[in-house]
């Protein structure tokens, strides 16, 4: 959420940023609704003022018709009171939904385009693997080894389904403790969060209203978290922190949820987009400072590139084009690994800052050394994602006999170096 007298002030930069973004949102009408918005407080405010007063000469009227007198004109300014109050509702209520709409402003270095196809590599890292053969896709190796079961997983889970087995089990496992020891020793605090989140959750970090049909919501009205940004971005909702302890580091870690609606028949086979995952996700709050935010972005982001080189993927790093980002992010880099099989990278990792516009959302603010409240900074990246990173990591590791070569950072945490039939 941006800050409404910045918008007030700057509504050509905001009308941009939807341009950039393509976002369809009217700049104009929210200031129009703003406007009366104001006026209506305004208003609200002067009767109650007259009131006030009025209140005061019951009390000291010294006869009962000066006091049936002023009782009346009271009764009055009651019903213009409560006609105000109800269109003041109104109106506020439009105002706060066309608030949660708004879109952050894309960073200057952010380049122009419309979707992930116009993103820009900044740098790659790792040698593309030169079989010798034809490689196979995973979901043949998978088959070949007995490491995943889609037809049962359809079976149980419906479209997308599936069953992680044997060694692909453990090896997710052993991923995920990989990950978190590279970032607990990087001073990141790791914490089992939840999946099932209240509305206010998704709200606040910008998944809501816009995404409803990409989240799954219960009968009872929560819902079920597609990242672990979500619940671990509302851990401090309505807090009010150090500005010494910042920045504040997390690893989340949690099952993860997504109806892929907006992405309706692409890739509907293997474990590249599932309806259900699980991510370890950095999660850091930091400072009401650009400067702050722009080197915690390249950290993190390196953070996720040292577990990709620990686990010997190659892969190469873009900056997201405006078109490709979300609402609320300013800038975004999407880190993707080479799979053979489609003789390209494909996303594994996400990577993006936001300034206040989540914290302003959830309420996360801190005390300065001089007593000022703030704002906080949030970021987030994806530190490992599975299934998903299975893809790369068997199909660049794969013998010509469909045997795979476990990768030796994973090694200390599995008793196989390799899996084969």
């Amino acid at each position: 959420m941006l800050d409404i007298k910045f918008i007030r002030e700057n509504p050509d930069k905001v009308k941009e940023a939807a341009r950039k973004k393509g976002i369809d949102f009217d700049v104009d009408r929210l200031l129009q609704v703003d406007q009366k918005r104001r006026q209506l407080l305004q208003a609200i405010e002067e009767l109650n003022k007259v009131k006030n007063q009025a209140n005061k000469e019951i009390q000291q009227a010294k006869d009962d018709e000066h006091r049936k007198n002023i009782i009346a004109q009271m009764q009055e300014l009651d019903r213009n009171s409560d006609a105000g109050e109800w269109e003041f509702k109104e109106v506020d209520e439009e105002f706060q939904k066309l608030m949660l709409l708004v879109p952050n402003i894309p960073d200057e270095s952010v380049p122009e385009g419309t979707c992930d196809a116009e993103n820009m590599e900044i740098r790659k890292w790792g040698n593309i693997p030169n079989f010798d053969f034809t490689p196979k896709d995973h979901i043949e190796l998978a088959k070949n080894l007995d490491l995943i079961d889609f037809e049962r997983g359809a079976k149980v889970a419906g479209f997308r389904g599936y069953f992680l087995k044997r060694e692909a089990m453990l090896i997710s496992m052993a991923i995920w403790k990989l990950a978190a020891d590279i970032l607990s020793e990087k001073g990141f605090v790791p914490m089992a969060a939840p999946s099932l989140v209240k509305e206010s959750a998704l709200i606040g970090t910008g998944y809501l209203p816009q995404q409803k049909d990409e989240v799954y919501c219960t009968h009872d009205g929560m819902y079920l978290a597609g990242t672990s940004e979500v619940p671990v971005m509302s851990y401090h909702a309505d807090e009010i922190l150090k500005e010494e302890d910042l920045p504040i580091k997390y690893i989340g870690f949690s099952p993860c949820f997504r109806t892929e609606i907006g992405s309706y028949g692409k890739d509907t086979q293997g474990i590249l987009r599932v309806h259900e995952f699980v991510k370890i996700e950095q999660v850091v709050l930091c400072k009401n400072d650009k400067e702050e935010s722009v080197r915690l972005h390249e950290e993190i982001t390196n953070n996720a590139e040292e577990i990709l080189q620990a686990l010997e993927l190659p892969y190469h790093v873009v900056v997201n084009c405006a078109g490709d980002l979300g609402l609320g992010q300013v800038k975004k880099y999407d880190i993707e690994c080479w799979v053979p099989s489609q003789n390209k990278y494909r996303e594994t990792h996400s990577s993006s800052y936001f300034f206040d516009f989540q914290t302003r959302r959830l309420n996360i603010r801190y005390k300065t050394a001089d007593g000022e409240t703030k704002y906080a900074h949030s970021l987030n990246n994806t530190g490992i994602a599975t299934p998903r990173i299975l893809i790369p990591l068997l199909e660049n590791n794969q013998r010509e006999d469909g045997s795979i070569v476990i990768p030796k950072a994973l090694h200390k945490y599995l008793n196989f170096k390799e899996i084969k039939r």
